[in-house]
């Protein structure tokens, strides 16, 4: 028998009479015995009686308890058995147990009790629940229906056992799911498309033949838009502007946006191609901000030369076609006018500093040497940032080395940091993604920043420029600063060591005039032979040593193909000058017959660099752009880390696959 505790008679519920009844019975007592016995006999009767109701009380509360729990039992059971969504209790191997009669008509009717639950869906991991306890499963696919799961862990025991059950609640978003993807199918897309080499393409065409090739870009344009249910108005003679759903532009990306081809196979009197960019804005909150994306999207696809569409998804990038290569531009206009803008904006700067990229080539150092010549021309300082002497640029370096004048020009990135002002310009040749600069911290401290290079506009850019000279018809960067040279100045003084570096980069970036080559390409070469440049001296600023040249037989020897035309071969670790070999190899490669396209992969340090060529049928800067990469259709690089090599080989020949498939659809 549980003995009581003080507190259970003497508890709250003890009125104050009683108390103060048995104080008075003990002073009573103390006068006179016989009634203070009398006194506490009554006393006596008095505790009994409350302790007895005190007791009955607490027996009544004990089974109005009970009573309350077998009612709430059977509620629960009656709500488990009678809940209006589908419910199935499983054990901790997934084997369903049992079900409601909802869950059964998920299944129309199977008889599925203890089977595997993961046989009729798939999503769940039994683990997580029995883990966690508690877990959600949201969007799980069963039937054409959608729900999501709601899991709870409970323990049981079972014939003196314990054991772990798992009580599953279906909720339909089937409805809701519907709802959205209908929102989604109907948001408004906006879309440029630009005619970017109309101009050429006409003046090339007979004269009598122009009306019917405008005609015919206008009537295959309306005739996509009609098909897609867009609207479309033209509001120049080579822009239009279109809006469509969200569901439209998923059909037309499935086609890889197919009016690009058929533009391009347009033959009505046209000599050369004719060739459309679009640029598409997505998921803006409202017409204005869907204009700006659009149009920021056409400005990447014109930076990457044209013949391409660009989607802007918020910060994404995706890309189709770019199967052409730019088309060179005949005038010089806009190389005039950037001439004359690159001038003002470096005499109103106190001082200019020159970035190209890491491992810088000849191209990238010709190009700073040119502008070096522009700055000192207006009487501005000048320094030009290079963090390292590789093989690629040596033979120039000496070269340099002799001059007096190029003493302090040179600096590290961190000397640049240090020396950088307020009223400081940074030019960044030769390259246009912030990661691949020789000082990213330059970029992001500078307030006016100019940008000159040739290659295809990336996703990754440096927003903030002042002055963007982006061309990637043109052949290098040192033809480009080359002919800012000519415009900049009427009788432009260029030291012979300048203009030999400016025709090296152009050799080096045209493998001697064979690939990526205009005639403004040639133009340039001329006025640089005209300023001094000694095509044999120049030939001498990338000659290699009898150690590079047998690396580059050994690299090209033993190269393997992949997809019967293209060449992947890798550079051995212990190989002096790997990056330059790299580059030499995949050029040396693409002479070899049945040879479309070449990818050689070196390891610098813990990084692995690939170099990409191709005589244009295969696009290997689409290529390596699946692998962060970037350059032109023909020329292209790519870098890794943190990778071995025989996974970024892997990774290669699927980004390969991948580009093939897609030039499938």
């Amino acid at each position: 028998m549980r003995i009581r505790k003080f507190s259970d008679i003497w508890g709250s519920d003890m009125t104050i009479s009683l108390w103060m009844m048995a104080i008075a019975v003990v002073i009573i007592g103390y006068y006179n015995s016989y009634l203070g016995i009398a006194g506490a006999l009554l006393l006596g009767y008095l505790f009994y009686h409350n302790l007895h109701a005190a007791t009955r009380k607490k027996e009544e509360l004990r089974l109005y308890i009970e009573n309350l729990s077998e009612n709430v039992d059977t509620a629960t059971k009656n709500a488990i058995l009678n809940l209006p969504f589908p419910l199935v209790i499983i054990d901790d191997q997934g084997i369903i147990n049992w079900y409601n009669m909802h869950f059964s008509n998920v299944f129309q009717g199977e008889y599925i009790l203890d089977k595997k639950l993961s046989s009729y869906l798939s999503g769940v991991d039994i683990g997580r629940i029995s883990k966690n306890g508690m877990e959600k499963f949201r969007n799980i696919n069963i039937k054409d229906k959608y729900y999501d799961i709601y899991c709870n862990l409970i323990n049981v025991n079972e014939n003196s056992e314990e054991k772990n059950l798992i009580i599953m609640y279906f909720v339909d978003k089937t409805d809701f799911i519907s709802l959205r993807g209908k929102y989604n199918d109907e948001k408004s897309i906006a879309a440029i498309i630009m005619m970017d080499n109309i101009e050429e393409v006409l003046k090339e065409a007979e004269e009598a033949s122009r009306p019917a090739l405008v005609a015919e870009v206008d009537r295959r344009i309306n005739a996509w838009a009609a098909l897609n249910y867009a609207s479309v108005y033209k509001y120049s003679n080579v822009e239009y502007m279109l809006y469509f759903s969200q569901k439209q532009l998923t059909a037309m990306e499935e086609k890889r946006f197919d009016i690009l081809d058929s533009i391009r196979d347009i033959n009505a009197g046209n000599k050369i191609p004719i060739t459309l960019s679009i640029g598409v804005g997505v998921n803006g909150k409202n017409h204005a901000e869907l204009q700006k994306s659009c149009t920021s999207a056409m400005d990447i696809a014109l930076g990457r030369g044209g013949d391409q569409a660009v989607v802007k998804n918020n910060e994404k990038l995706s890309f189709y076609g770019g199967k052409t290569k730019a088309v060179e531009k005949r005038t010089r206009v806009k190389a005039r006018v950037i001439a004359y803008a690159l001038k003002q904006l470096i005499e109103q700067s106190d001082d200019v500093i020159v970035m190209g990229h890491e491992i810088p080539d000849l191209d990238c150092m010709g190009a700073a040497l040119g502008i070096y010549r522009c700055c000192r021309g207006l009487n501005k300082e000048v320094k030009i940032v290079l963090s390292s002497v590789n093989a690629g640029i040596a033979n120039l370096w000496a070269e340099l080395q002799e001059d007096e004048e190029y003493a302090d020009v040179f600096v590290s990135p961190q000397e640049a940091l240090q020396i950088f002002g307020t009223n400081t310009l940074l030019v960044v040749v030769d390259v246009h993604r912030p990661a691949f600069t020789v000082q990213r911290q330059l970029v992001e401290k500078a307030e006016k920043i100019a940008i000159i290079d040739h290659h295809r506009r990336g996703s990754e850019f440096i927003e903030n420029a002042v002055i963007t000279y982006i061309e990637p018809y043109a052949s290098s960067t040192s033809e480009l600063v080359t002919e800012l040279l000519q415009y900049m100045f009427e009788k432009p003084k260029i030291k012979q060591i300048e203009a030999e570096a400016l025709l090296a980069g152009i050799f080096i970036d045209t493998k001697n005039f064979s690939f990526q080559t205009g005639v403004r390409t040639f133009e340039a070469a001329s006025y640089l032979r005209k300023m001094g440049a000694d095509t044999t001296l120049t030939k001498q600023l990338f000659q290699d040593d009898l150690e590079t040249f047998l690396t580059r037989a050994e690299v090209v020897k033993g190269a393997q193909m992949f997809k019967n035309n293209i060449a992947i071969s890798t550079i051995p670790f212990s190989a002096k000058n790997p990056a330059l070999v790299a580059a030499q190899a995949a050029d040396e490669l693409l002479n070899i017959k049945g040879i479309n396209a070449s990818f050689v992969l070196s390891c610098i340090e813990d990084d692995i660099f690939i170099s990409g060529r191709s005589l244009g049928d295969i696009n290997v800067q689409v290529v390596l752009e699946k692998l962060g990469g970037g350059g032109h259709l023909s020329v292209a690089g790519a870098q890794l880390s943190g990778l071995t090599m025989e996974k970024a080989i892997v990774l290669l020949k699927k980004a390969i696959e991948e580009y093939l498939k897609e030039g499938e659809r």
